[in-house]
């Protein structure tokens, strides 16, 4: 059953609603999104390799969670949601910031613009990833993040290397 997500001007405002597939095509349109990093006591971040089965950005490491809240469904809902279906456990979550992005996947044609909050979060167990949404995940020092995306930053998602360039400098 398609999605329906909220469509947002550029201060966040709903301004209508779309079937989430059709927000992405033909370049875009502006939807409301959210990000969330998880990090351990030893101030490492949970990292996804995203499912080379998802229709966008497949195949990339990301943050821990990134999806949209769906139409008739609270922000914070949303986040706490996708946290369950992807890595199978909730914890409190407070939300740092917030920003506008736009981004091309050429390998799908299809476009993420997003207005996105950013949520963080603090978790010590052991996820249990849904592996139709993730395909590895791991814990990663804010050291190691900088140096992968020194060396080799086309392998994370867009919007992840502009979270982490803002949480971690």
């Amino acid at each position: 059953m398609p999605e329906t997500i909220i469509l947002v001007d550029e201060h966040d405002e709903p301004v209508g609603f779309e079937e989430k597939m059709k927000a992405h095509e033909n370049g875009g349109h502006l939807h409301r999104a959210f990000s969330v990093l998880v990090f351990n006591k030893e101030g490492k971040t949970l990292l996804q390799l995203r499912s080379v089965k998802k229709h966008h950005f497949g195949g990339l490491w990301t943050n821990t969670v990134c999806s949209h809240p769906r139409k008739g469904e609270e922000l914070s809902a949303a986040v706490h949601r996708r946290l369950k279906e992807e890595f199978g456990f909730d914890i409190p979550l407070k939300e740092q910031y917030s920003f506008v992005y736009k981004a091309n996947d050429p390998k799908s044609g299809l476009t993420e613009w997003e207005y996105d909050h950013v949520f963080t979060g603090n978790y010590d167990g052991v996820p249990k990833p849904n592996k139709d949404e993730i395909d590895e995940w791991r814990w990663a020092s804010k050291e190691e993040v900088i140096d992968e995306l020194k060396k080799d930053p086309n392998k994370y998602t867009f919007w992840s290397k502009l979270i982490f360039e803002k949480m971690f400098h």
